[in-house]
Protein backbone atom coordinates (compact mmCIF):
# COMPACT_ATOMS: atom_id res chain seq x y z
CA UNK A 1 0.00 0.00 0.00
CA UNK A 2 1.50 3.84 -0.54
CA UNK A 3 0.72 6.55 1.65
CA UNK A 4 -2.40 7.90 -1.06
CA UNK A 5 -4.11 3.99 -0.78
CA UNK A 6 -3.99 4.21 3.10
CA UNK A 7 -5.32 7.72 3.09
CA UNK A 8 -8.47 7.13 0.91
CA UNK A 9 -9.38 4.20 3.26
CA UNK A 10 -8.59 5.35 5.92
CA UNK A 11 -11.35 8.53 5.46
CA UNK A 12 -13.31 5.64 4.00
CA UNK A 13 -13.61 7.87 0.31
CA UNK A 14 -15.16 5.37 -2.77
CA UNK A 15 -11.90 4.56 -5.19
CA UNK A 16 -10.96 1.75 -7.03
CA UNK A 17 -6.89 0.72 -7.10
CA UNK A 18 -5.98 -0.45 -10.62
CA UNK A 19 -2.31 -2.10 -11.00
CA UNK A 20 -0.65 -2.63 -14.35
CA UNK A 21 2.58 -3.59 -15.40
CA UNK A 22 4.96 -0.52 -15.79
CA UNK A 23 7.60 -0.25 -18.39
CA UNK A 24 10.50 0.48 -17.51
CA UNK A 25 11.53 2.07 -20.63
CA UNK A 26 8.52 3.96 -20.55
CA UNK A 27 8.83 7.76 -21.00
CA UNK A 28 4.84 9.15 -20.83
CA UNK A 29 4.49 7.34 -17.43
CA UNK A 30 0.54 8.62 -17.70
CA UNK A 31 0.09 7.84 -21.27
CA UNK A 32 1.31 4.35 -20.47
CA UNK A 33 -1.35 4.44 -17.59
CA UNK A 34 -4.12 5.18 -20.11
CA UNK A 35 -2.71 2.98 -22.63
CA UNK A 36 -2.34 -0.51 -20.04
CA UNK A 37 -5.08 0.32 -18.20
CA UNK A 38 -7.62 0.78 -21.93
CA UNK A 39 -8.75 4.01 -20.54
CA UNK A 40 -9.66 6.94 -22.52
CA UNK A 41 -6.59 9.58 -21.60
CA UNK A 42 -8.48 12.66 -21.11
CA UNK A 43 -9.81 10.88 -18.07
CA UNK A 44 -6.26 9.82 -16.81
CA UNK A 45 -4.51 12.56 -14.82
CA UNK A 46 -1.22 13.24 -14.18
CA UNK A 47 0.27 15.12 -11.39
CA UNK A 48 2.92 17.76 -11.90
CA UNK A 49 5.07 19.85 -9.24
CA UNK A 50 5.54 23.60 -10.20
CA UNK A 51 7.56 26.54 -8.16
CA UNK A 52 7.01 30.17 -8.22
CA UNK A 53 10.06 32.83 -7.99
CA UNK A 54 9.94 32.53 -4.16
CA UNK A 55 10.69 28.62 -4.27
CA UNK A 56 7.11 27.49 -3.07
CA UNK A 57 5.72 24.37 -4.65
CA UNK A 58 2.15 23.69 -6.03
CA UNK A 59 0.28 20.90 -7.97
CA UNK A 60 -1.10 20.92 -11.29
CA UNK A 61 -3.36 17.84 -11.83
CA UNK A 62 -4.25 17.80 -15.77
CA UNK A 63 -5.15 15.10 -18.30
CA UNK A 64 -1.77 12.78 -19.22
CA UNK A 65 -2.49 14.02 -22.94
CA UNK A 66 -2.32 17.96 -22.51
CA UNK A 67 0.50 20.54 -21.68
CA UNK A 68 0.45 22.66 -18.74
CA UNK A 69 -0.66 25.86 -19.48
CA UNK A 70 2.01 28.14 -16.78
CA UNK A 71 0.25 31.80 -16.90
CA UNK A 72 -2.92 30.27 -16.58
CA UNK A 73 -1.70 27.44 -13.58
CA UNK A 74 0.01 30.45 -11.72
CA UNK A 75 -3.01 32.67 -12.22
CA UNK A 76 -5.30 30.27 -10.40
CA UNK A 77 -2.67 29.43 -7.77
CA UNK A 78 -2.27 33.11 -7.28
CA UNK A 79 1.25 33.36 -8.43
CA UNK A 80 3.10 35.76 -10.57
CA UNK A 81 4.34 33.19 -13.13
CA UNK A 82 5.29 29.08 -12.55
CA UNK A 83 7.90 26.55 -14.06
CA UNK A 84 8.39 23.20 -13.44
CA UNK A 85 10.28 22.08 -9.83
CA UNK A 86 13.06 20.58 -10.30
CA UNK A 87 13.18 16.73 -9.35
CA UNK A 88 14.65 16.35 -6.15
CA UNK A 89 12.48 19.15 -4.52
CA UNK A 90 9.56 17.27 -5.93
CA UNK A 91 10.79 14.07 -4.42
CA UNK A 92 11.93 15.22 -1.40
CA UNK A 93 8.40 17.42 -0.76
CA UNK A 94 6.24 15.20 -1.67
CA UNK A 95 7.52 11.59 -0.71
CA UNK A 96 7.29 10.29 -4.66
CA UNK A 97 9.06 9.49 -7.14
CA UNK A 98 8.84 11.30 -10.49
CA UNK A 99 6.10 8.97 -12.63
CA UNK A 100 4.41 7.53 -9.53
CA UNK A 101 3.56 11.53 -7.63
CA UNK A 102 0.30 11.17 -6.12
CA UNK A 103 -1.85 14.39 -5.85
CA UNK A 104 -2.58 12.78 -1.96
CA UNK A 105 -0.97 12.43 0.70
CA UNK A 106 1.93 14.11 0.22
CA UNK A 107 4.53 14.82 2.74
CA UNK A 108 4.09 18.37 2.20
CA UNK A 109 0.45 19.73 1.74
CA UNK A 110 0.84 21.71 -1.32
CA UNK A 111 -1.55 23.80 -2.85
CA UNK A 112 -3.20 22.34 -5.66
CA UNK A 113 -5.41 22.58 -8.60
CA UNK A 114 -7.04 20.37 -10.78
CA UNK A 115 -8.15 21.27 -14.41
CA UNK A 116 -11.39 21.16 -14.87
CA UNK A 117 -11.91 18.88 -17.59
CA UNK A 118 -12.24 16.50 -14.62
CA UNK A 119 -15.67 17.33 -14.15
CA UNK A 120 -16.39 15.46 -17.69
CA UNK A 121 -16.44 12.71 -15.39
CA UNK A 122 -17.74 10.47 -12.67
CA UNK A 123 -14.71 8.64 -11.94
CA UNK A 124 -10.66 9.77 -13.11
CA UNK A 125 -7.73 8.07 -12.59
CA UNK A 126 -4.57 10.10 -10.66
CA UNK A 127 -1.70 7.88 -9.33
CA UNK A 128 -1.66 6.29 -6.20
CA UNK A 129 1.87 6.88 -5.48
CA UNK A 130 4.06 3.92 -7.29
CA UNK A 131 4.78 3.66 -11.14
CA UNK A 132 2.18 1.42 -12.55
CA UNK A 133 -0.15 2.22 -9.74
CA UNK A 134 -3.47 4.53 -10.24
CA UNK A 135 -6.25 5.12 -8.28
CA UNK A 136 -10.06 5.76 -10.12
CA UNK A 137 -11.93 8.30 -7.55
CA UNK A 138 -14.74 11.21 -8.04
CA UNK A 139 -13.03 14.58 -8.98
CA UNK A 140 -14.94 16.07 -6.06
CA UNK A 141 -13.22 13.22 -3.42
CA UNK A 142 -9.94 14.45 -5.04
CA UNK A 143 -10.60 18.12 -4.73
CA UNK A 144 -11.90 17.69 -1.12
CA UNK A 145 -9.32 15.22 -0.11
CA UNK A 146 -6.58 17.80 -1.58
CA UNK A 147 -8.24 20.97 -0.37
CA UNK A 148 -8.05 22.09 -3.94
CA UNK A 149 -9.63 24.20 -6.77
CA UNK A 150 -10.25 23.70 -10.01
CA UNK A 151 -9.47 25.75 -12.89
CA UNK A 152 -8.63 25.94 -16.96
CA UNK A 153 -5.01 25.54 -16.58
CA UNK A 154 -4.10 23.22 -20.29
CA UNK A 155 -3.63 24.61 -23.46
Amino acid sequence: MTPAINLLKKKKIPHEVVKFDHSPNANAYGLEAAEKMNVPCEQVFKTLVVTNDNAQLAVAIVPVAQKLNFKKVAKALGFKKVAMAEANHVENTTGYILGGVSPLAQKKSLKTVLDDSANDFARIYVSGGRRGVEIALAPSDLLKMTRGLQASITD
